[in-house]
């Protein structure tokens, strides 16, 4: 039987806010405004769904929450919802108001990131990806973006590295590389699929998406593990939803300070 609590966890948002305004949240993609008591916006988050993200500041739990994410929740006086059209709006509006408010409570995003390109290129039978200031007259490139690069790139590798190496799956990646450990420039070969693999990869970069994602569909997948096939589906999935705002160059490349 499961233990029962002496004394229930503490709820302050929902003893200050009421149980009904968690019931009437939006079933949408948005941004949440956090305020306190002197209606300084204390931190802004954003939601696939705000109803299912509001759910959980409803418990305060102390054994499980850090300290300021406990301040947090007992400094907040009201939340305002800016519903959204889709995720990657709300990731977009997030983007903004975390730089323009620099809210208490938010670490990451506050401050621009230096800007910088995703960059690829095949060399030999390998597919090469990197990341830097100025893409060089060598390298395919995306950008300019800020700190969300390495993910994308991040998601790269472990699409390729699934789509080369079925029979190693994510396990077999070398080491550090499934955490997001990464050289600075990483070889995946991709053998005879190379040049093939590398003009789909700049048809979606600038928006011709579908013939990338059926070329990724068709290829043999058969050994791999379903966890592995998931993680592999959900990162297709993110690739245009997670990095709208990037623009794809072809060489010659413009000079990036006048992009």
């Amino acid at each position: 039987m499961p233990q029962l609590l002496l004394f229930p966890d503490p709820q302050p948002l929902v003893e200050r806010l009421g149980r009904e305004f968690f019931r009437s949240a939006p079933e949408c993609p948005g941004v949440y405004l956090m305020h306190g008591g002197d209606d300084a916006i204390l931190y802004v988050g954003k939601a696939k769904n705000l109803r299912k993200r509001l759910t959980h500041y409803r418990v305060a739990n102390p054994e499980r929450l850090p300290r300021r994410h406990l301040r947090m929740l007992r400094a907040v006086r009201r939340i305002v919802f800016r519903e959204c059209a889709n995720e990657s709006a709300a990731l977009s509006l997030e983007s903004e108001l975390l730089r323009s408010l620099k809210p208490k409570f938010n670490r990451a995003g506050t401050w621009p990131s230096k800007p910088r390109f995703l960059l690829w290129r095949a060399e030999g039978i390998h597919l090469e990806f990197a990341i830097g200031e100025q893409p060089g007259p060598e390298w395919h490139a995306f950008g300019p973006m800020g700190s969300m690069v390495f993910m994308l790139r991040f998601l790269l590798v472990r699409l390729f590295w699934c789509l080369s190496q079925p029979e190693l799956g994510l396990a077999g990646m070398p080491a550090g590389w499934a955490h997001g450990n990464l050289p600075e420039v990483v070889r995946i070969n991709l053998g005879d699929s190379l040049s093939e693999a590398v003009a789909l990869l700049n048809g979606f970069f600038n928006q011709e998406r579908e013939a990338f994602v059926e070329w990724v569909r068709a290829r043999p997948r058969c050994e791999q593990h379903p966890f592995e096939l998931m993680s592999f589906q959900d990162a297709l999935e993110a690739l245009p939803e997670r990095f709208p705002n990037g623009a794809a160059y072809t060489a010659p490349y413009p000079n990036p300070a006048n992009i």
